[in-house]
């Protein structure tokens, strides 16, 4: 079985659909980049893949062993939360939280994938400074470190080089390039960015409030949809 897979599924809010009959599979290691106009539904699919909204109807179903607590998620920041007053490390080994059980403090395993997690983002050497006194670029780097804790198999990031300069962003890009590849963690990114999904991204899910395109980046980027997009030509605004 794959180790995400949508099965004709509805979503929306109070009775109205936002999405409608979405249907795609992802593997183990695949990267997934959800595009679409403002308004189009990406976020309300994120929500339903992170099981915080439940399917008008259809099905979300997960393999491989793969449970929906164990998905790791970098969303969007508020500018409240880039003020959070916590260290590096409490923000990264927080990542841990689900995997506590019924322990009630960290153990040495979870203290020892939160450094590795950060060595891994190159942020090891600033873990003991307070989070809000970093660039958008650190800390995007310490919610990576963070989502990665929380996972083996999956991440799910939201247009995670929102506001980041554009040497920041192509940093980003090659971290999250080097997780999925030599991590073999499937990412599925929400993003604006056609150049980003084209160059890294193995497939494409492009939303209108339905499923207009699902498939290898390759073959989206020869469709009428793709070649707009590609020319900048889509709404860049987040859905």
């Amino acid at each position: 079985m794959a180790l995400l897979e949508c099965r004709n599924v509805s979503l929306g809010y109070e009775g109205k659909k936002i999405l409608s009959d979405i249907n795609f599979a992802l593997n183990g290691g695949e990267y997934l980049c959800v595009v679409g106009e403002n308004g189009a539904g990406k976020s309300t699919l994120i929500k339903g893949l992170l099981r915080l909204k439940k399917p008008m109807s259809g099905e979300i179903l997960t393999g491989d062993g793969l449970r929906p607590s164990e998905i790791g998620y970098l969303p969007q920041q508020t500018e409240a939360q880039k003020d959070f007053p916590a260290s590096v490390a409490e923000v990264v080994l927080s990542g841990r939280l689900n995997s506590l059980g019924a322990r009630p403090f960290y153990n040495r395993a979870d203290k020892r994938d939160a450094q590795e997690k950060m060595r891994l983002m190159g942020i090891d050497g600033i873990q003991n400074k307070c989070y809000h006194d970093l660039s958008g670029g650190q800390q995007q780097r310490v919610l990576l470190a963070r989502a990665l804790c929380a996972t083996r198999k999956m991440l799910i990031l939201d247009e995670p080089a929102a506001g980041l300069d554009p040497i920041v962003t192509a940093e980003l890009y090659e971290l999250i390039d080097k997780i999925n590849r030599e991590l073999a963690i499937t990412v599925i990114m929400v993003s604006h960015d056609i150049e980003a999904a084209a160059r890294y991204s193995s497939h494409i899910l492009h939303l209108s409030h339905r499923q207009v395109f699902f498939g290898e980046t390759k073959d989206y980027l020869t469709t009428k949809e793709g070649r707009r997009f590609a020319a900048g030509e889509g709404d860049r605004d987040n859905a």
